[in-house]
């Protein structure tokens, strides 16, 4: 894709509630009650050598949402403030509709452009909660999904724009620093062609070092099926083990493009790659690249056609200590992209950027992020997006423990109410130096047993 440069209640009490249904579910199911069928797991495991640190496959019932605490809907014409249409001038209005997006009860998950009565177009575009996909330093980063592509050609398929893609972290919350920031395409298509483009997108708009808008692409026939008739599986690995450093892309284990750093100056492939980035799914209708095809859609074009994602999976290789994680220090780190937790809920945020926080935190409770590389020069500073609605008198410490939760901390800081459960501030607070690649885990201690804190994200600073 291209893109352009209150208060709420505790949920202790709701977690009981749950747990309690689960159980009397278990009770119904040992009754005779049957359930509803979900599709066994399809995505391979990942080679010797590489560690799986993402999967979805998209097993659920009919006619059901994807899972929240994998992924956010991107809904309307464009982000909060961002430019127009996306900023690639496609025509739809993007939905968190299941008649847009939805799981089909065999473990794929479809995302269908609809046309209403009058005209106007409806799809889905979903992006992962995470942010921090990237490959640990000296190791790689495969992103990978097993894909049908709207199964229709010719005419029929004018306008359409399947896409399977990152976008630097940077770029969520601003909506304005691209292509500075990064962009990787695993794979997109336009007006049902049997080909299949990969490019990544950097630098400056227009031209500058990645020849913007177009970037630097490249692109293949689907082997064997069509792109359109059958699925093909879609990687891209980054690997940060090689000198100079590449992105290769692949269909169906062939790689057919491959962007090296000395592609570009330095200053250039540092600000697209140095941080995460996130995953992105989506079909757009119309705009900038279907218009270099033939335009569209028109009064020709079918609505109805889903693009057909069996499963997406990210893994790492090499790299140090500390997999799963491979995370950037210095980066935004999610709250919710945890590899391990204690006493810990998820739920929608009212935040800047959306997405979900970390809720219903207590003394005792604890988080774990593995992997966490904080280089040679000393991080000396930590902070965190925070929310209480704690009762007057409340209060409690948010920890940073390294590599085990009953190690001293490095640093903590102290939070009571900041209005609400949703009212948001960013505290800072100065930990011991902390080089080299580390598992952090945040714990949360307060002299009594009520919630007192929510997380949104955090980072470290030099």
């Amino acid at each position: 894709m291209r893109e352009p440069s209150g208060t709420s209640p505790r949920r202790r009490p709701l977690r009981r509630a749950l747990a309690a249904a689960v159980g009397a579910l278990g009770l119904a199911l040992a009754a005779g009650t049957v359930a509803a069928p979900t599709a066994a797991a399809s995505a391979p495991t990942p080679p010797s050598g590489w560690t799986r640190v993402f999967l979805d496959d998209f097993d659920g019932p009919a006619g059901s949402g994807v899972n929240t605490a994998n992924w956010q809907y991107a809904t309307g014409t464009s982000y909060p403030g961002g430019a127009a249409n996306w900023g690639t001038g496609e025509v739809e209005t993007m939905t968190s509709s299941t008649n847009n997006v939805a799981l089909d009860g065999n473990g794929n998950l479809r995302i269908t452009p609809r046309r209403d009565a009058s005209g106007n177009w409806t799809s889905g575009r979903i992006e992962t909660n995470r942010t921090d996909f990237q490959p640990p330093a000296g190791g790689k980063l495969s992103v990978e999904a097993r894909i049908q592509m709207p199964n229709v050609t010719g005419a029929a398929a004018k306008g359409y724009w399947p896409a399977f893609w990152m976008l630097g972290s940077p770029f969520r919350g601003n909506y304005w620093n691209w292509p500075g920031v990064g962009e990787l395409d695993i794979m997109e298509n336009v007006q049902g062609l049997n080909t299949v483009w990969a490019t990544m997108h950097c630098g400056t708009n227009p031209d500058g070092p990645c020849n913007e808008t177009t970037g630097i692409g490249g692109s293949t026939s689907c082997p064997g099926s069509t792109c359109q008739s059958g699925f093909h599986t879609y990687r891209m690995e980054w690997d940060r083990s090689t000198s100079p450093e590449q992105i290769r892309f692949s269909v169906d284990g062939v790689t057919y493009h491959t962007v090296r750093a000395d592609q570009m100056d330095a200053a250039t492939w540092s600000n697209a790659t140095n941080h995460g980035f996130f995953i992105i799914l989506n079909v757009a209708m119309g705009g900038g690249f279907p218009g270099a095809f033939g335009g569209g859609p028109d009064g020709g074009t079918e609505p109805g056609h889903p693009m057909v994602v069996d499963y997406v999976q990210a893994a790492t290789a090499g790299g140090g200590t500390g997999q799963p994680g491979n995370r950037d220090a210095y980066g935004t780190i999610q709250a919710e992209s945890y590899d391990a937790q204690s006493g810990v809920m998820t739920e929608a945020t009212s935040d800047s950027g959306g997405g979900q926080n970390l809720g219903a935190l207590a003394n005792g409770d604890w988080v774990l992020y593995k992997g966490v590389n904080f280089g040679s020069n000393a991080a000396r500073q930590f902070s965190a997006r925070v929310a209480s609605g704690a009762a007057s008198g409340v209060s409690g410490l948010v920890e940073v423990r390294l590599d085990s939760r009953t190690s001293a901390p490095v640093g903590s800081f102290a939070v009571g109410s900041t209005g609400g459960w949703q009212s948001w501030r960013t505290i800072p607070a100065n930990i011991s130096a902390v080089t080299g690649t580390h598992d952090v885990y945040l714990t949360f201690t307060s002299g009594q047993p009520a919630d007192f804190v929510n997380v949104n994200w955090f980072t470290f600073g030099h």
